[in-house]
């Protein structure tokens, strides 16, 4: 789940600084297309090898209400997409702008526009910052930009439903700092201009809204106070509220303040708001409520915090043991802690009765007791002047404590007393939200943000989730899955050795899966009941570590820490987080603790809290190898001072990095005996994305630093080469926060880079440089490097993950790029005697073919010429444009019809060239050449086509010309 900590409490915390510059994102969208256009590694291929079973979050959906076949499913980080199938196939539409994280959708089935309000409105940790408003007038095939570009995260779209150029934005404005773009905005000439009309302060955003059906003059608002940092989140306050509108929102009315029935405490959180189609004066509101329970009964326990805190070893030894083993019980100590052994500890000072209280850390007891309200409905018959809830009951575990993630309500358009709301479970009311039902099944995913019901047909329903889409047809009791799209967010990935290899990868929400790294995306494994990816585990699936030796022991985990060592073969699962002691204070876990098997020793464990830890026996113990390498964390409801990279040298065994989430860089060239921070040079108080040692220089080590967590979107990138003692800035790089960056394993000079925006290459260590691959504009969490197979594999958040050869790039330096035209030496391939023959279900099938993209390097555009050669005649001939850089022409291994003489003459006296039933004719068995020329420059390598595969050799082979 998302937060693990019983409440959200507000604490005073320290003064926390950031200097940075401010960034024009619109500015960095430029700078990036640019550099696209410039690169010479644009056209690289990548392949999606998916998963696409277990999919991402969805945050909304919009369906044609005459043709519910048709809708558009939209993504936290994964973009847009469209079907037109009823679910079967989808594309993707939304995914080459400044921003592919969408918060809201808003379609006008009439004449075919959208609008997409860009950064997600749940304020995860994960929820990426947009950049304003698009609109489509063509089904999504091309975008503009309509401004509120500084808003970056939009909770709602409401459009006018007689009046084209009429619409309302909600927006909730910055998730990590304060600011004025909040709030709701209006524009009366489609958004061309745009009038901020309600605005309640610069911590209080929008995050609903709706109009009444029956008067577009009538709308509804809900206000929602919240403020993130990376170690704490308020997401609730007085200034949450809901208003209301009678001018067409220019001008609005706190509805909820004094008297009326709904909450206006400091514990008002999200709010979510449906309007009933039968009765406008009908509204409900789902709300996060983080007020205390008034009514729960705390267990009375002997023993408490200010008793301890002050107690003499003495007086401690004179309490009861069975009051001692209720304490420790309460509070869920390790199981090793008992009345008889602590008393012997205190006896010999190993501690003070005051440990009881630390290794709890900071917080406070009612942190431990407190029980929140939590989510509650809430109903007014009268547009919004009183209110009354809908349940006498709880509703415990619906939002838990994170109800920032939900809030949506929605009401059957044909009965007011139906309505759903959308938290952890999926739960609906028939009798106007006095009773509730789960509406979840076994193949639907938790944490529900999106729900559309068909006008028509109240009972069509679809659902969107953490997994995806889910559409049912009997109002919620049985559901199909829609998860053909590859919208995976992981936040990292690694590989095995075996062959072919396997890529892992954990998952927001998902878990850890593993699948080959030769998957192709198609709907057969439906057919044979065999799924190419397999979870490994459930949670938020984080970090992954490989033994490579026999590619069967994992150690992964979820978030905050929680990892395993797991054996593939046999499943068994053993839990490897190491604990403090009473004689420690207590260890901070990052959502994503960093973990690495060693490649010097496959036994050497490396696992990060905020100290690091080591094991020499495959996890079986660990032994913390550090004091505290973090400033010493922050107070609050989230762990911060937390490790959140480690690297080991590749060329040193014990040479030693790690980097923390408050910005500390260390060093240990001694497997940990002692350590030294590096961070004096590098900008202050930043997330530490990554740290790589590198395997070319022992004195180098890489650095990239993150500003998300501090709406800060500046590059950070940094390199020394004396281990730490100096830094350099790198990089020409958009203003894109950066969270990964590799080296090359076979080429010095290249380096590669994962943003929040996209793929970068380096063939100047870093100097300058270049987008790689034509990939949509998703967030990179991660990079690996296959060693063997020169594979690059891509963990997105957003688009699961890609994997593209870089064979061809390896081979390449700087010196090559004036270079007219290089081409690479081509593999074998194999004849298929099938080429041009029509597979499938007799002349109702497709041709067989199979086509090899050839890459071929050049110093300019222009038009190039391809040729197919047998012996020194041409038997085949293409023209392509071409871009400066590598380029990949395609070819099927086709001879073309007006040089069918030719070849047959060549190839074979009495050689009969057989056209194939799609008409073409192919090559047999044999070594030709393919030549390629540009701008008067020409170049050329040898194809050889191999007889195919026979049953031990009884079929005679051609002697090849």
């Amino acid at each position: 789940m998302k937060n693990f900590f019983l409440i959200s409490i507000i604490t005073l915390l320290p003064f926390y600084s950031f200097s940075q510059k401010k960034v024009d994102r619109n500015e960095a969208f430029a700078q990036y297309q640019n550099n696209k256009d410039k690169s010479f590694f644009k056209n690289v291929p990548f392949r999606n090898v998916g998963p696409t079973i277990m999919s991402g979050r969805v945050t909304d959906i919009d369906a044609n209400p005459n043709n519910p076949n048709e809708f558009y499913s939209a993504f936290a980080s994964g973009g847009l997409w469209y079907t037109n199938s009823n679910g079967v196939k989808f594309t993707p539409l939304f995914q080459d702008e400044a921003s592919m994280t969408i918060g809201d959708i808003a379609v006008n089935w009439e004449n075919n526009s959208i609008y997409i309000g860009t950064g997600e409105n749940n304020s995860s940790r994960s929820s990426y910052a947009g950049n304003g408003l698009y609109k489509s007038n063509d089904k999504g095939q091309t975008w503009n930009h309509i401004g509120l570009e500084n808003t970056q995260h939009i909770g709602r779209i409401v459009l006018h439903p007689k009046n084209d150029n009429t619409l309302w934005v909600a927006s909730i404005g910055n998730l990590y700092s304060k600011d004025d773009h909040r709030g709701v905005y209006k524009s009366t000439d489609g958004g061309a201009t745009w009038s901020k009309t309600l605005f309640v302060s610069d911590s209080t955003g929008v995050i609903d809204l709706i109009i009444d059906p029956k008067n577009p003059d009538i709308l509804y608002a809900s206000a929602w106070e919240r403020h993130r940092n990376a170690w704490n989140f308020k997401a609730s306050g007085k200034e949450s509220g809901i208003y209301k509108s009678v001018d067409g929102g220019e001008t609005w009315k706190r509805l909820t303040v004094g008297n009326t029935g709904f909450p206006d405490s400091d514990g008002v959180g999200r709010i979510g708001l449906g309007i009933s189609s039968q009765n406008s004066d009908k509204l409900y509101a789902f709300l996060d409520n983080q007020d205390a329970k008034e009514d729960v009964e705390k267990k009375e326990i002997a023993l408490h915090f200010n008793q301890l805190n002050e107690m003499s070893n003495d007086a401690f030894s004179k309490l009861s043991d069975d009051d001692i083993n209720e304490y420790l019980d309460h509070y869920n100590f390790p199981k090793q802690y008992n009345a008889e052994s602590i008393k012997s500890d205190i006896k010999n000072e190993k501690y003070s009765p005051k440990a009881l209280v630390d290794y709890l850390g900071d917080a406070e007891e009612d942190l431990f007791n407190t029980e929140v309200k939590g989510a509650e409905v809430y109903v007014s018959e009268d547009g919004g002047l009183s209110w009354k809830k809908t349940h006498d009951n709880y509703l415990d575990r619906v939002v838990y404590t994170f109800g920032y993630y939900f809030g949506n309500i929605r009401i059957d358009p044909k009965d007011d007393n139906r309505i759903y709301i959308l938290g952890v479970p999926f739960l609906g009311s028939t009798d106007g939200g006095k009773t509730w039902k789960d509406l979840g099944d076994d193949n639907v995913h938790v944490d529900h943000h999106a729900l559309w019901i068909n006008p028509n047909n109240t009972d069509h329903i679809i659902l969107g989730n953490d997994g995806g889409v889910n559409i049912s047809f009997d109002g919620g009791q049985n559901y199909f899955k829609c998860n053909s799209f590859p919208v995976g967010q992981f936040y990292s990935i690694n590989y095995d050795m075996a062959e072919p290899y396997n890529i892992y990868g954990g998952l927001q929400d998902n878990g850890v899966w593993v699948g080959s790294s030769k998957t192709e995306i198609s709907r057969g494994w439906q057919y044979n009941g065999k799924y190419p990816f397999q979870s490994v585990m459930g949670g938020d699936g984080m970090q992954i570590g490989v033994d490579e030796r026999d590619n069967n022991i994992i150690y992964t985990g979820y978030q905050f820490g929680n990892y395993y060592k797991i054996n593939q073969k046999s499943g068994k699962m053993s839990y490897i987080t190491p604990k403090h002691t009473l004689s420690e204070k207590p260890l901070r876990w990052n959502w994503q603790s960093p973990i690495v098997v060693s490649k010097h020793n496959y036994d050497v464990i490396y696992f990060g809290s905020n100290r690091l830890h080591r094991s020499l026996n495959q996890g079986e113990s660990f032994e913390a190898v550090s004091n505290d390498l973090t400033n010493g964390g922050i107070q609050g409801n989230v762990p911060f001072g937390t490790l959140t990279t480690i690297s080991e040298s590749p060329i040193q065994f014990g040479l030693i990095y790690t980097g923390s989430d408050d910005g500390i860089v260390s060093i240990s060239e001694n497997v940990g005996a002692s350590w030294k921070a590096i961070s004096k040079g590098l900008p202050k108080n930043l997330w530490v994305s990554r740290v790589i040692a590198s395997k070319y220089d022992v004195n180098t080590v890489y650095v990239s630093l993150n500003g998300y967590r501090n709406d800060d979107f500046n590059s950070y990138l940094y390199v020394s080469t004396n281990k730490g003692d100096s830094w350099s800035k790198l990089g020409d790089l958009p203003a894109e926060s950066i969270n990964v960056i590799k080296e090359d394993p076979n080429n010095k000079e290249v380096l590669y880079v994962g943003t929040d925006h996209g793929l970068y290459i380096s063939f100047d260590t870093g100097k300058s440089f270049m987008v790689l691959g034509d990939l949509p504009r998703v967030a990179i969490h991660d990079l690996a490097i296959h060693p063997r197979d020169n594979e690059i594999i891509v963990g997105t958040h957003g688009r699961s993950i890609y994997v593209g050869k870089l064979d061809n790039i390896q081979n390449l330096s700087s010196k090559d790029f004036e270079k007219a035209i290089i081409t690479y030496p081509l593999k074998e391939e194999t004849l298929n005697k099938k080429w041009g023959q029509i597979e499938g279900y007799f002349e109702w099938g497709v041709p067989i073919e199979s086509t090899i993209d050839i890459p071929v390097f050049v110093s300019s555009n222009g038009e190039m010429k391809m040729e197919v050669l047998i012996k020194d005649k041409v038997i085949f001939t293409q023209t392509s444009t071409v871009d400066k850089g590598i380029n990949y022409i395609k070819y099927n291994f086709e001879v073309g019809k007006e040089y069918k003489e030719i070849y047959q003459k060549q190839y074979k006296k009495k050689y009969q060239l057989a056209e194939k039933q799609n008409g073409n004719y192919y090559l047999d068995e044999g070594e030709y050449t393919i030549r390629f020329t540009i701008n008067g420059a020409s170049k050329s390598e040898k194809l050889k086509i191999k007889a195919p595969e026979n049953n031990g050799g009884r079929v005679k082979k051609k002697k090849i010309p």
